[in-house]
């Protein structure tokens, strides 16, 4: 939000320096992102004086040189050069005196130095306005009022516009900050609460509307969508006078970076930025049947926009149209082409009006109209400032305009709104604040904010909400409004904070988070951020159905909610192999998104992606290129971390080859394996990648806090014995192990493959795998029996089962 230091000043009763002003906004709440000077024409003509010219002679070395003498009040005259065609003695010019600096409309400063121009000194320069920042002719210097006394610094005659201006940086819910009056009202509510009074209050602009005087033009208004427009109001102005707007109107616009057009549009303009009320100008003689109606219309019906735009209405978009039922304009977003104020209109129909934020937002988007009035209009505007606004601006175009107001104020208001009531009482203000506020300092702010005290009692206090504040509803948005205008750097520190603790099943799932992340970028990985809108090229159709797909789109690339991780991190990779980054390690916590019967749905993932060497080839061991077991290793590792147990692996055809599934209590929460080919040949991607998808979400439902989460180390010995299974070569080492634990024994600890045979001697299609098992007691020292008793099942099962053959 952009404030000018002049314009809310007017409003004020106090001026304030803009130093202080800035720190007052910003212990409001309104924090002050930046503020500097504003200069309408740079420079501000400093060091510029009038001067006299005294003489004026043919330069010697140049024939359209002139030596001219200039008195500018000091003790001798000045000695310049000058090529100024219409230089002439008794002129009154704009003198630029050495160490004045001047600012050309196009060009670099250019500070004046003593000088010799063809071999005569030159003391300064006399000056055109375009090389002064005044305009742009450079046709001669500026011939000026000869009464205009020598001497007179140049800024007291021109008095260019300074200022500065301020953006805040506006919350959502702050609608009512949104304008140089809703600025003031803070500003003046924190001067009451320092002085504990009521005695600075805001300086509303003084005006008197005409009485209706020109020929008589009324406008009916017919809300039939009373939903999309609560409040509706106009007024018809006839003789006006389109043209340009004075300066004092250009430079309050031009201020806050808004550009003057005509006098009728700058000063609906300017009292948006007054009072944060948009306002819309019909030429009346385009309103058929002298009529405005606000509906809606059937969808898809062409609507031709003020930048010459044809664009298809949606049937939910709120129109407002003439009495033939045509459009005329989308209601608070933009005009149409042929209703709007042009140079030759001389009635209007000022429109006023209240529009229900959610539609105004849902089609400001649509049609990718980001307007001033949708904005205001999508975070809520004051239903009660209604008439103001109108009556201001209608006011100022009879001033600035000529015009002459033909109808009375139309104001159709079918539901009056309430406001809204809060109760709350004055501990529940100290205890939420932190802060002993006294009852009185309590309802000093509040009132100075515009809230109505309905009832009160010693220890509570009933208040209405002033409509410009519609965010206001709870005890809690009070106490934010007291501590905000009390000054939010007021807010104590307390000595010491009472903490208490909360037990939960379930580790804090942040912690969790840190633990992995921790554990990845420690061992090399490096976490990625990629974007959650992504391009639907990358997908199936099938996948394409339960998609996301995005409204308005910044760009054709990016128009869906990705319904995977692994295509944003492929582009991550393709962006560093074609930098020659070739050994990536990557993880990413992140979201995919999926729709289903009408609802959004969101999943939490955590994802790695691995490719290229594990390590760099050196004189003592070649490079070893990342595989699956390389990020096998790393999954297991923060599954074991997390404590997961019961681990079943299940071979899968979701996508990857190869492609394996990790279960814990029957539920998928790890999906691994390799990226296919065709994946990787959309990203230009040439060389090997795996990828990890941990079902975040249900991890961390299945994720128990531990007990025991130490362990004393075993006193007893822990005993491994190995067996050798021949079995036929698609038997995968998953399926032995499933069969191993369906033993069931506590003593079995471990399981690992560490040989594979294959060979023809063992039979056709057949392999051999070499398998140790780890048995511990952890009460006693295992004996032969108990253990051969464990193995002797084991055998049984691998022989039923896996139809095993056990080498001798």
């Amino acid at each position: 939000m952009t404030i000018s230091y002049n314009w809310l000043c007017e409003y004020l009763p106090v001026k304030p320096t803009p130093q202080e002003l800035s720190t007052i906004l910003t212990r409001i709440g309104l924090e002050v992102e930046s503020l500097e000077q504003f200069e309408a024409v740079k420079g501000s003509l400093a060091g510029l004086v009038i001067g006299e010219v005294l003489t004026a002679e043919k330069h010697p070395n140049a024939d359209k040189l002139r030596l001219t003498t200039v008195n500018i009040g000091a003790e001798a005259p000045l000695h310049i050069v000058c090529g100024a065609p219409n230089v002439a003695v008794g002129q009154k010019v704009v003198v630029a005196p050495i160490g004045a600096t001047i600012y050309p409309v196009d060009g670099e400063p250019i500070t004046m130095k003593k000088a010799k121009i063809r071999g005569e000194e030159s003391e300064g320069m006399i000056c055109a306005e375009d090389e002064i920042g005044l305009g742009k002719s450079h046709d001669g210097i500026m011939v000026l009022d000869p009464s205009l006394v020598p001497g007179t610094p140049a800024s007291e005659l021109f008095k260019p516009q300074q200022d500065w201006i301020y953006e805040i940086g506006l919350t959502p819910n702050r609608m009512d900050a949104m304008s140089h009056i809703g600025v003031a009202k803070d500003v003046c509510a924190f001067l009451n609460n320092l002085e504990h009074t009521h005695k600075y209050k805001v300086q509303l602009p003084v005006f008197t509307l005409p009485a209706a005087s020109g020929n008589p033009l009324p406008i009916s208004v017919t809300i039939e969508n009373t939903d999309g427009c609560p409040r509706y109001s106009g007024v018809s102005i006839t003789n006006v006078k389109v043209g340009p707007s004075p300066e004092w109107l250009k430079n309050h616009l031009e201020a806050i970076g808004v550009r003057s057009i005509n006098n009728i549009v700058d000063i609906t303009n300017f009292v948006l930025h007054e009072t944060g009320q948009p306002l819309h100008a019909f030429d009346a003689n385009a309103v058929k049947g002298n009529a405005v109606v606000v509906k809606t219309l059937a969808q898809d019906t062409p609507f031709v926009t003020l930048d010459g735009k044809e664009r298809k209405l949606d049937a939910t978009d709120l129109m407002i149209c003439n009495g033939a039922g045509e459009g005329m304009c989308i209601a608070g977003v933009f005009g149409g082409e042929h209703s709007g104020v042009t140079d030759n209109t001389t009635n209007i129909f000022l429109e006023s009006a209240f529009f229900n934020a959610g539609m105004i937002r849902t089609t400001s988007f649509r049609h990718g109209l980001r307007t001033d009035a949708a904005t205001r209009f999508e975070k809520g505007v004051d239903i009660s400032n209604i008439i103001f606004a109108l009556e201001r601006a209608a006011a100022l175009i009879c001033e600035l305009g000529g015009g002459q107001i033909a109808s009375a104020i139309v104001d159709v208001y079918p539901t009056v709104k309430r406001k809204t009531e809060v109760e709350t009482t004055y501990a529940y203000v100290r205890r939420l604040s932190g802060s002993n506020y006294s009852a009185d300092k309590i309802k000093t702010i509040l009132v100075s904010l515009g809230f109505d005290i309905i009832a009160e009692t010693s220890e509570s206090l009933r208040v209405a909400v002033p409509f410009s504040k519609p965010d206001i509803s709870l005890p809690a948005d009070l106490v934010e409004e007291v501590m905000r205008i009390d000054g939010l750097d007021n807010i104590e520190i307390p000595s010491h904070v009472t903490i208490s603790p909360a037990l939960s099943s379930q580790p804090d799932a942040e912690k969790v988070k840190e633990k992995v992340a921790d554990y990845l970028a420690g061992n090399g990985f490096n976490e990625i951020f990629t974007n959650s809108i992504t391009n639907s090229k990358y997908y199936t159709p099938e996948v394409l159905e339960t998609a996301v797909k995005m409204m308005n789109s910044l760009t054709i690339e990016l128009d869906i909610m990705r319904p995977s991780m692994l295509e944003s991190g492929l582009e991550a990779i393709g962006y560093n192999l074609n930098r020659k980054n070739e050994n990536l390690l990557f993880f990413e916590f992140g979201k995919t998104y999926l729709a289903k019967e009408g609802k959004y749905f969101e999943n939490n993932h955590l994802c790695m992606y691995l490719t290229g060497q594990q390590t760099t080839e050196t004189w003592m061991h070649k490079s070893r290129p990342v595989d699956f077991y390389f990020l096998k290793g790393y999954v297991i590792n923060i599954l074991n971390q997390l404590g997961y147990k019961n681990l079943v692996w299940q071979e899968s055809e979701s996508g990857l080859n190869p492609c394996w599934e990790i279960k814990v209590k029957n539920q998928v929460v790890v999906t691994l394996g390799g990226v296919p080919a065709q994946k990787l040949k959309q990203f230009d991607i040439k060389q090997s990648v795996w990828f990890a998808d941990f079902n975040w979400d249900k991890m961390l439902g299945l994720l128990q806090k531990s007990d025991n989460f130490y362990k004393e180390i075993p006193r007893f010995p822990a005993v491994r014995r190995d067996l050798a299974l021949v079995l036929d070569r698609q038997v995968k080492f998953a399926a032995v192990e499933s069969a191993a634990k369906a033993v069931k024994s506590s003593l079995l600890q471990e399981i690992n493959l560490f040989d594979v045979f294959e060979s023809e001697k063992l039979g056709a299609n057949k392999k051999s795998y070499a398998v140790s098992f780890t048995f511990l007691d952890a009460q006693k020292t295992l004996t032969d029996k108990e253990i051969d008793s464990v193995m002797d099942k084991l055998v049984k099962n691998f022989q039923t089962q896996l139809q095993a053959e056990i080498r001798k």
